[in-house]
């Protein structure tokens, strides 16, 4: 396939590509119009948030056969018409989750001890300790709006700090071990902290208004490094000004192009951005939770990875003889009503190695390899095993998740939502006729070691 890249990107991407097979070609500095004029010659085109690729632009692209995006969202493409057209997109949340819920914990925990306000003013020679009194995350409770790659990340992060975390998503049964699924209305009972995860769409668009806001029990902290359009800035102010938010931490704000490059191209910012900067209970970052040195390489990486997997799986000759199915339990997983007594009983009478997940078993595969099989008590309530209504769930260890998922398919059976991918490999969902769920994992077992 012939590619085109018109975003700079970290360079294992074009060489990954290269290695597949693909011919790769770069063009950085002509403009929309130019491009237009020769994508009918290619049959790929990578991008980040240069110009949009709307349906004028897809209808010159006869023979593009994907979009992939380096970034999380597609909201700089025309979803449906490239739908229409058959054009597969491609997006890699999976590459800068992490990054993203670093940081968010980063700008939380800076705004509670008051780190860039104390910094600048012992910058200007004052030492003042009790007017940069900070205040504690533990004991709280977490609220998260979107709760996909980007929350998920965030609840990961926030274990061993000792808050409750909750969230809200607009799909069901996505609540895990990390986090509790709720209704909107539960959650702006609860929530101290909220968090914004949410794609850019209808539902999204200027979510958080000054209604939003006045449903909230509590006064409370927001934090947005979503998309800047989920937030109606002036009613935001309106919160802080009125204490109903008592904080906010903005990484994305409702004011930037869609390049997300240059907020301060517009010399006539409105008011309610000048309140923003000048407030000390606001955190701003230029758009940046998800732009570190890691994940540059991991967007790029997932970038190849899933090209391969949709264009050049065939040419693996991955034929039903060749995929193995199950090759070995990766899991055992129960409800109990005490995960940690429970944990600590197994650790002081027979001597499990316990961790934050349960305990984890090493022995070898057939190639002599390291690999692991988790054992993992999970709260009573966890919404983790459904849809099924069973006290257990068993995961299994497989070769090829997407190969096999291919075949259970066509075989009919019972897939429960879309395969997802973390650190530690790659995850599916089936149930058998049993009513069992079954985890399926293609395991990264040296993510462990």
């Amino acid at each position: 396939m012939k590619v085109l890249l018109i975003d700079t990107n970290h360079p294992l991407l074009k060489t990954g590509l290269e290695k597949l097979g693909c011919i790769c070609d770069e063009d950085y500095t002509s403009t929309k119009q130019q491009i237009e004029e020769k994508i009918s010659n290619y049959d790929g085109i990578v991008i980040r948030s240069r110009f949009k690729i709307d349906q004028h632009f897809l209808e010159k692209a006869s023979n593009l056969k994907f979009i992939a995006r380096v970034g999380a969202g597609l909201e700089s493409i025309d979803i449906d018409f490239a739908t229409k057209k058959g054009i597969q997109l491609i997006s890699a949340p999976e590459g800068n989750r992490n990054a993203v819920g670093e940081h968010v914990l980063g700008m939380i925990l800076s705004l509670f001890n008051n780190l860039k306000k104390a910094d600048l003013e012992i910058r200007k020679g004052k030492w003042l300790r009790e007017a940069n009194r900070g205040i504690e995350l533990e004991g709280k409770t977490v609220g998260i709006i979107g709760y996909g790659n980007m929350g998920k990340a965030f609840a990961k992060k926030l274990k061993g700090f000792d808050v409750e975390v909750i969230c809200y998503d607009i799909k069901e049964d996505v609540g895990d071990e990390n986090c509790k699924q709720v209704s909107l209305k539960k959650l702006q009972e609860k929530t101290d902290v909220l968090s914004l995860h949410t794609p850019f769409n209808e539902l999204s668009h200027k979510m958080v208004n000054m209604d939003f806001i006045n449903k909230f029990k509590k006064s409370f902290y927001l934090i947005n490094t979503a998309r800047g359009s989920a937030v109606v800035t002036n009613h935001l102010v309106e919160g802080l000004i009125s204490r109903k938010v008592l904080g906010a931490c903005l990484d994305v704000l409702e004011y930037e192009k869609l390049s997300f490059e240059n907020l301060f191209e517009n010399d006539d910012l409105p008011e309610a951005f000048d309140y923003l900067i000048h407030a000390e209970n606001v955190l701003l970052s230029p758009h940046v939770a998800g732009w570190t040195v890691e994940s540059k390489i991991k967007l790029a990486q997932t970038i190849v990875d899933k090209v391969e997997v949709i264009f050049y799986s065939e040419d693996k000759n991955i034929e039903e003889k060749d995929i193995k199915r199950v090759t070995g339990i990766g899991g055992l997983f129960f409800k109990t009503g005490n995960p940690g007594k429970l944990k600590k009983w197994y650790k002081t009478h027979l001597g499990f190695n316990i961790d934050d997940w349960g305990c984890t078993f090493w022995w070898k595969n057939n190639d002599g390899k390291p690999a692991s099989t988790q054992w993992s008590p999970f709260k009573s309530d966890t919404t983790y095993f459904s849809p099924s209504t069973k006290d257990y769930m068993f995961n299994y260890r497989v070769d090829n998740l997407v190969a096999l998922f291919k075949k259970l398919k066509e075989e009919k059976v019972v897939i429960v939502g879309e395969i997802e991918e973390f650190d530690y490999g790659k995850f599916g969902w089936i149930i058998d006729p049993d009513g069992n769920k079954i985890e399926l994992w293609e395991p990264i077992d040296s993510a462990f070691l």
